[in-house]
């Protein structure tokens, strides 16, 4: 709390590596929302997470928040001070119409949504009662101003439940009162993706407070969200959404010619507006008036304006049937072509006559397009969307990228499949807004080690950088590296050991043993989904799965959410009813990231290897260059790095409070090594013992005995709720760091 005061003080962004399991959420929402109250001028607290059930996490704890000041505020006049609350998510996770939200994607929701919403179709069924809107929409614009929040804290499963009482969309609502909100809890994306930032992030105040929360794979998510992949049937679908587009504005011109006039008109309009053209002379064939640049405007205002040449409808469809067939041009290649974006236009201008500012303006062009033609944005013109997206971060940037065509997947490449990748270098370029805007960003993970690699990657000066230990009434963790196997002989997953039988002969073993031994729930990752369906198979060509079988049952998780979601619900119930079970999973994967294994759920996780990226990645390469001649961050560092964060971030998974207790087995000798040992969090190391190094699996197994047996004994939790801290220490700590006010006391 002194760490992120301070930072608040200062006005400045701030680093901080919180223990898992210690309270992360509760303290930083208690901080910000008490700042808010002590300082009006603050604005809204942003809480960004992951996924939906962190969300929902976070705003439960919130309710817990507010509900512990309604207690406590009795005194004050008026009682405790009011807030609203609310998480924002996809249509998918807050859509209550009956069969709307039935639809099985992302996707297939909103187009269903916008189909029923959209101001035309809503415009139409006002002359037409054949056609359908949605009720919930339409009560919400019935209720005026009267549709709205009462203040209080609403989860998604609230706004669902009160949009089906008063018969209002709960995702419009969220959407509305996100203006009116103190505290708004929603997706990375909704900051990062400068698509969908620029839809509801647009109009938020400097003064916001923005938490980034489990954040130590922020730049992976950054370079993910300015990456696109072109393969041949996103071009094919792409020429076909380019050919539907082309008729609609041929049967616009027909029907009602106006439309597009219009939307040319506020084109050149808007322009005006920015002061970027002045008025021509003779008039155009079409009526509109001629619009001529104004030479003397600074060059970067003239690059704001939208090109002449893409304004007109017929145009731009054009424009866009040029630029597909280029690609086409280019994703015919017999070999890995790697060329900056700056080559890549250069050449575009060369053949097709397409200049690079022209591209900058694509995506906005088509979505404008798409509403004059009222064209639903479904997922049937995502071809055309994804190429759109690809123009137009090609045409904008031109340091941080790299155009990688490759003719085949090259861990397959026997099998065509030629693909363009944009893919970015740089992650530190989407995070460049949100640092510029608001004047406090707060990056929190329990896993942020090495923490000093943080502001390089993301190119930002923290005024704040702390990694915090954790305090502990008992020994409840207990970290080991096991380096040999019951037969003393090494085991690593390094990919010239990965396959000796011997290695994994040794990890069955140690598995069973250990099954034997842990009561309740054992997880185990992997590096991979490939090494896991191998090993997986060894072991049971081996006969030690089944072996494994008669101790505990065991689930697997998979690339389908569907199935894995099962899974996770069968290990819980085995884990429930005491005959214990053992999850396999994979480092990166969804359970990996978001899922907890607290209590008995996890009583042991076995981190099966260094989970390092695919080094063979041509993507990969490219960053690792940019890495090192942009930030001086050699190769080897920062490989390393990312391979002992996701590992931290697995075992991490088991230890969710201080009453939980866990064994965390790194299952490789490369663990015994300083360079990747000291990576770890300082949390996990401070209990990493001299004696609980380079260990067999016999050793391991007495460890694990002893560890156990001691958990086991009777603990009085009510000690964990009170304060770790004595006063002099409290006194201490108030006194480290000097008042930012003057007149505080």
């Amino acid at each position: 709390m002194l760490e992120l005061k301070h930072a608040l003080d200062a006005k400045g962004h701030c680093l901080l590596e919180m223990p898992t399991g210690t309270g992360k959420t509760i303290t930083l929402l208690s901080l910000i929302t008490s700042y808010q109250l002590a300082h009006p001028e603050v604005g809204k607290l942003i809480y960004c997470t992951r996924t939906v059930p962190e969300m929902e996490k976070v705003l439960a704890e919130l309710k817990e928040l507010m509900d512990y000041r309604a207690r406590y505020f009795t005194d004050a006049p008026g009682g405790a001070p009011k807030i609203l609350a609310l998480g924002l998510s996809s249509r998918k996770n807050l859509c209550i119409h009956p069969w709307v939200s039935e639809e099985g994607s992302r996707e297939s929701v909103d187009a269903k949504c916008m189909k029923l919403t959209a101001p035309w179709v809503r415009e139409r069924a006002g002359q037409d009662e054949d056609i359908e809107t949605c009720g919930f929409y339409e009560g919400l614009e019935g209720a005026g101003p009267d549709g709205r929040l009462d203040a209080g804290v609403y989860t998604l499963h609230d706004l669902r439940v009160l949009g089906r009482k008063q018969q209002w969309c709960p995702y419009f609502l969220a959407r509305r009162m996100v203006a009116y909100a103190n505290v708004v809890v929603w997706n990375y994306q909704y900051m990062i993706d400068p698509k969908v930032s620029q839809m509801v992030s647009r109009e938020m105040e400097r003064e916001c407070v923005v938490v980034f929360d489990e954040a130590h794979n922020i730049d992976n998510v950054c370079i993910e969200a300015l990456s696109v992949n072109l393969r041949q049937q996103t071009l094919d679908a792409a020429s076909r959404n380019i050919q539907t587009l082309k008729r609609e504005i041929e049967r616009t011109k027909q029907t009602d010619a106006g439309r597009l006039r219009a939307e040319y008109q506020r084109l050149v309009q808007g322009l005006q507006a920015q002061g970027v053209l002045q008025q021509g002379g003779a008039g155009e064939a079409d009526g509109t008036q001629q619009w001529l640049a104004n030479p003397a405007l600074p060059d970067d205002i003239l690059r704001e304006a939208v090109p002449g040449n893409i304004r007109r409808a017929e145009h731009f469809i054009a424009f866009l049937q040029r630029f597909v067939q280029h690609l086409r041009s280019r994703l015919a290649v017999n070999e890995v072509v790697s060329v900056t974006p700056t080559a890549f236009l250069e050449k575009l201008q060369e053949e097709v006559a397409i200049e690079g500012k022209t591209l900058r303006f694509c995506y906005d062009r088509l979505v404008s397009l798409m509403k004059t033609l009222e064209i639903t944005a479904s997922d049937d013109f995502h071809g055309v969307h994804m190429v759109a997206d690809f123009a137009t971060l090609v045409g904008t940037y031109s340091r941080g990228f790299a155009i990688i065509i490759e003719p085949f997947d090259d861990r397959l490449p026997s099998v065509p499949d030629p693909v363009i990748q944009l893919s970015c270098l740089d992650a530190s370029l989407a995070m460049r807004p949100v640092f510029s805007k608001y004047q406090s960003v707060v990056i929190t993970s329990g896993t942020l080690s090495p923490i000093d690699l943080y502001p390089r990657i993301l190119n930002f000066q923290p005024v704040c950088v702390a990694s915090l230990n954790m305090t502990l009434t008992r020994e409840c963790l207990c970290p080991v590296v096991l380096t040999r196997g019951g037969d003393q002989l090494p085991v690593s997953t390094k990919f010239d050991m990965r396959s000796d039988p011997q290695v994994i002969r040794n990890y069955g073993r140690m598995l069973v043993d250990l099954a034997a031994t842990v009561p309740d729930g054992i997880v185990c990752f992997f590096v991979s989904y490939l090494y896991m369906d191998t090993i997986v198979s060894r072991w049971n060509d081996m006969g030690i799965l089944q072996e494994l079988m008669q101790h505990k049952l065991v689930f697997i998780e998979t690339q389908d959410v569907v199935e894995t979601t099962l899974a996770l619900d069968n290990f819980r119930r085995a884990c429930d009813c005491g005959r214990g079970a053992v999850f396999f999973s994979v480092a990166r994967g969804k359970v990996a990231e978001g899922i907890d294994f607290d209590r008995h759920y996890g009583r042991c996780v076995v981190m099966f290897g260094v989970p390092y990226q695919y080094t063979l990645s041509r993507i990969l390469r490219a960053r690792l260059e940019y890495l090192r001649e942009t930030f001086q961050i050699k190769e080897n560092d920062y490989l390393a790095f990312d391979a002992v964060r996701q590992a931290a971030q697995c075992v991490g998974r088991v230890i969710r409070s201080k009453a939980d207790y866990g064994l965390m087995v790194f299952a490789d000798k490369r663990y015994q090594r300083h360079d990747k040992r000291d990576k770890l969090p300082s949390w996990i190391t401070q209990h990493l013992k001299d004696a609980h190094l380079n260990l067999s699996t016999d050793m391991l197994l007495c460890i694990a005995r002893e560890f156990m047996r001691s958990m086991a004994q009777p603990y009085d939790r009510a000690a964990v709720g009170r304060s770790l801290l004595s006063e002099a220490t409290v006194n201490a700590l108030d006194s480290a760091r000097p008042p930012a006010d003057p007149m505080e006391t």
